[in-house]
């Protein structure tokens, strides 16, 4: 079996930056294949949360913060600097597409179409063409229009979901995995500098999940059983990565 990768933020914003990913990925999925209906569970969620919260300063300042350690980056031997400036140039352009942006949402808001359904949506087996008989007709309409649609209505978000998945990829690579071992299925560790991200990497072979608690300077790791679906008390190894 295959290695798999679980993550988890050590603080809300970083949290919010992984949900706002997720959903990046499930649009892309939803926009280069026909998936019916079920298109339309990502973009409400990503209007939902959006609209809750306006994330455009922090991803701004966290650009900033970004480019300023790259900067810094260049000054050290040894460091592809060819790498680095593409990488300040790519960040930089995700501002300026982030401040030209307007406010998130209000394009779709305006669309009669999707108003009807977020409406109703959420209501068990609203699907039927009783329910949302404008839902059947596009569902009708050839592929490649309702493609389009979808590209449509989530164009204003594009900006934002570039940028965090930039800064998402920087705080990844600022930790590379180490060979580490839980002791009866348990391993905890202090950090010097604040945390916002733990990766464990686990041969799914073990047969077990990890769960991940912590601060920004303190984390513990307990892996259970997944048959049993109770804390393991076998030696489990694993790859670690505690990113900045």
């Amino acid at each position: 079996m295959t290695n798999l990768i679980y993550e988890q933020p050590l603080n809300e914003k970083t949290r919010s930056y992984l949900r706002l990913e997720h959903l990046a990925t499930h649009i892309k999925q939803v926009t280069e294949s026909d998936h019916q209906h079920h298109c339309f569970e990502p973009i409400f969620s990503l209007a939902d949360l959006t609209e809750r919260c306006d994330f455009s300063s922090d991803v701004l300042k966290d650009i900033d913060k970004q480019v300023l350690l790259l900067d810094k980056w260049q000054a050290f031997p040894h460091v592809d600097t060819e790498q680095v400036c593409a990488l300040i140039k790519e960040l930089t352009q995700a501002k300026a597409q982030l401040y030209s942006s307007g406010r998130l949402g209000a394009k779709l808001k305006q669309d009669k179409f999707i108003s009807a359904l977020k409406h109703r949506f959420s209501m068990p087996g609203a699907c039927c063409s009783f329910d949302l008989p404008q839902l059947h007709y596009w569902l009708s309409l050839p592929w490649q229009q309702r493609q389009q649609d979808i590209i449509n209505w989530t164009e204003e978000f594009q900006p934002l979901l570039k940028a965090i998945t930039l800064i998402l990829k920087l705080i990844r690579d600022s930790s590379e995995f180490i060979n580490a071992s839980a002791n009866a299925g348990f391993y905890q560790a202090n950090a010097d500098k604040a945390l916002s991200l733990i990766r464990v990497r686990i041969n799914a072979d073990q047969a077990c999940y990890p769960t991940i608690s912590g601060s920004r300077n303190r984390y513990a790791i307990h892996f259970v059983d997944f048959d049993r679906q109770k804390h393991t008390d076998k030696q489990i190894t694993f790859s670690l990565a505690a990113c900045e």
